[in-house]
């Protein structure tokens, strides 16, 4: 598969599954806010790790540079998708709201993905 086709799918999936864990939970963000934030980052890495395995463990060199690709690119995606429901979409959420509320998280995944990375270009080593 295509390097960015696979980067697509891969940053997609690791929105859409986050997202539908939170459609599924929602009432706790209500009852229980502070167990849905627990819950939500958790999700995000590992789901990130499981990509980052994934994607990596396919790769023969360079793996820092593709884990610092990959994370930039897959918080991008998050962060797109997001915009569209968010603050453009269907849920009109304050841009910083949003932005304090969710895309901290997603910093999460480049810092996965690059540590990764580092230690798969290291391991030989």
């Amino acid at each position: 598969m295509n390097k960015y086709l696979k980067t697509g799918l891969f940053g997609f999936l690791l929105w859409l599954i986050p997202f539908a864990v939170s459609v599924l939970i929602f009432p706790l963000r209500i009852s229980q806010r502070p167990l849905f934030e627990s819950i939500m980052p958790v999700v995000i890495a590992i789901w990130t790790v499981f990509f980052s395995i994934f994607y990596l463990s396919r790769k023969k060199s360079d793996f820092l540079k593709e884990g610092i690709f990959i994370g930039i690119a897959w918080l991008l995606i998050s962060i797109v998708l997001d915009l569209m429901i968010f603050i453009v979409g269907p849920l009109k959420m304050p841009m910083w709201d949003y932005v304090t509320d969710i895309a901290v998280t997603y910093l999460m995944i480049p810092a996965i993905t690059s540590g990764f990375g580092y230690l798969m270009e290291h391991r030989a080593e």
